[in-house]
């Protein structure tokens, strides 16, 4: 198919599906806490997409049961709510969420802390931040694709983490994922260039040990092999003709 460059009328339906969506992940965060459940998060993820006037993008997609991907400590991503599953101080966990506005997709996750976590927890969380935002600078008009992997890759490295090589960022527009395949790792080549227009989901997903990951039984959650612990980061973004736009923001 191709990478699709978004209208202007494209982009501003896709500009506020992802607006609404940064409000649902404000709400999500303020709501994390001790003691609830993650199938608690996921319906309180999938009331507030509905209250601002979209639809849950996740929810059904390829068969996945819930509306927000909810991950705790050594899952990976696609981690299935469960009302049996209850967060503890200490923790960690990933929010990946996106919503569907007047037929436009938007996507983003967050990975928070539950309470007081340890001082290595929060340091892969904000290495895993900071990656996406060393990506970004890359995500500029006239450069390839596959500068903004590089750049990720780059800034991973000296912590000695695990970059996820299953799971890859991608576009987004009438779908959820469009091309093109965004790696969070080294490439030799450099891929398309990119273009005013295009909307890019950028998400590094990164391990506090070894890059390996598993699928559980459920054919959903993704787990690090080594059982360490690991983060998400993501954000829509436009690729304009000067800086690149965060959608995903409040």
């Amino acid at each position: 198919m191709g990478i699709i460059i978004k209208t202007e009328k494209q982009i501003g339906l896709i500009r506020e599906s992802c607006r609404l969506l940064a409000i649902v992940h404000q709400e999500l965060e303020e709501f994390i806490r001790p003691g609830i459940s993650t199938k608690e998060i996921d319906i309180k993820g999938d009331t507030c997409i509905r209250k601002l006037g979209g639809i849950p993008n996740f929810l059904h997609y390829n068969g996945y049961p819930a509306s927000i991907c909810v991950s705790v400590n050594d899952e990976v991503v696609h981690g299935i709510p469960n009302k049996h599953r209850i967060l503890e101080e200490g923790d960690i966990v990933s929010l990946d969420a996106g919503m569907i506005y007047q037929g436009y997709h938007s996507d983003e996750a967050r990975t928070h802390g539950v309470g007081k976590i340890s001082a290595e927890a929060q340091k892969l969380i904000n290495v895993t931040r900071e990656s996406f935002f060393a990506g970004l600078k890359m995500a500029k008009a006239g450069n390839h694709l596959f500068d903004i992997s590089n750049a990720i890759a780059a800034y991973v490295k000296p912590y000695g983490y695990g970059i996820v090589r299953e799971l890859v960022g991608h576009g987004v527009g009438t779908k959820l994922h469009e091309d093109p395949q965004i790696p969070n790792f080294a490439q030799t080549r450099r891929g398309p260039k990119l273009r005013p227009g295009m909307t890019l989901a950028v998400e590094p997903m990164i391990n506090m040990g070894r890059a390996d990951v598993e699928w559980l039984d459920d054919n959903w959650t993704v787990v690090t092999e080594d059982g360490s612990w690991s983060a998400h980061y993501e954000n829509t973004i436009l690729i304009t003709e000067g800086e690149p736009e965060i959608l995903t923001r409040c």
